[in-house]
């Protein structure tokens, strides 16, 4: 007799294998905030947002030059779009990170994954269900512990920054999801586009700055250089990649959800690298934020 596919014994498969890049994108985005703090000043932020980019692009058009002349000029707006908004997310990031601390920015960018489902629902006009409500609720309550373990600041300028950060990150995945022109087309143009744009957007802001990438190169250690490194191929090309592809494979809602352990990554990077510690009051956290996502992840299918 021969064997019948059941899709729902195939699902939970296939999501994990989405899941499991997805949840390494917050793994190097969470130790992003150490590498970018070691190198980045509040006048440097554009010339090494620059520098950031011009590593990868010529790597990206390399590699995908017939799938670049493939697309459409409806993709290349709609990817040109998206870029635009990766631009105002690095900016909003890489500055709201030089003005506050990692803690804070650490629990302040996780909002995403509250702001995302509702944002979600508000276009949909479908409701989330009360178990992912409840389990991002999870999440946020053990990211305030975990932040708590390093000492929540006062508010600053930074903290707002990564407010609005928080909020362009869930305008950035919807949008992903729901520009019609780019869910035809294959992740790797779309996101050599996407990043092409925003580092266009970096090359006007940067001329005639003090700082400009070129200067801010030539005053680069050994230390700086491998910093810059993994800011540009893991934190912008792999994660930006991954989530393109993910967000076409898995709900809006999930992926925000799985990104939402970023503080967690961040706090251990601290840990291990920075010399930070965290209480038992940290400790507790890092467990709901687990425990937070893995129920997420079945609330939203």
């Amino acid at each position: 007799m021969s064997s019948i596919a059941v899709p729902g014994a195939l699902a939970p498969r296939r999501g994990r294998l989405t899941d499991l890049p997805v949840l390494l994108v917050a793994v190097v985005w969470g130790a992003s905030y150490l590498a970018a703090k070691d190198i980045t000043t509040a006048r440097t932020v554009i010339a090494v947002l620059g520098l950031r980019f011009a590593i990868v692009l010529p790597v990206l058009v390399t590699a995908g030059w017939r799938a670049l002349r493939a697309l459409t000029a409806a993709q290349w707006r709609g990817a040109g779009a998206l870029g635009l908004i990766l631009s105002g997310i690095f900016l909003l990031e890489t500055y709201g990170v030089v003005h506050t601390s990692a803690t804070n920015a650490g629990l302040i960018i996780s909002l995403t994954m509250i702001f995302t489902p509702l944002a979600e629902a508000a276009v949909t006009r479908v409701p989330p269900s009360r178990a992912f409500l409840a389990a991002a609720g999870l999440s946020v309550l053990g990211v305030v512990l975990l932040t708590q373990g390093g000492g929540f600041t006062r508010p600053s300028p930074g903290d707002l920054l990564m407010l609005l950060a928080a909020l362009a990150r869930t305008v950035h995945v919807l949008a992903m999801s729901r520009i019609k022109s780019v869910q035809g087309a294959d992740a790797l143009p779309l996101t050599t586009v996407q990043l092409g744009a925003a580092g266009a957007v970096f090359a006007v802001l940067s001329t005639g700055a003090d700082a400009t990438p070129w200067s801010t190169a030539a005053g680069f250690g050994a230390g700086e250089w491998t910093g810059l490194l993994f800011l540009s191929v893991f934190c912008t090309l792999f994660a930006f990649f991954v989530q393109m592809w993910a967000v076409r494979r898995t709900s809006p809602s999930r992926v925000s959800l799985l990104l939402g352990t970023e503080p967690l990554w961040a706090a251990a990077a601290g840990i291990a690298l920075g010399g930070e510690r965290l209480g038992a009051l940290g400790l507790m956290g890092g467990v709901l934020v687990l425990a937070g996502t893995a129920w997420g992840r079945r609330a939203a299918g």
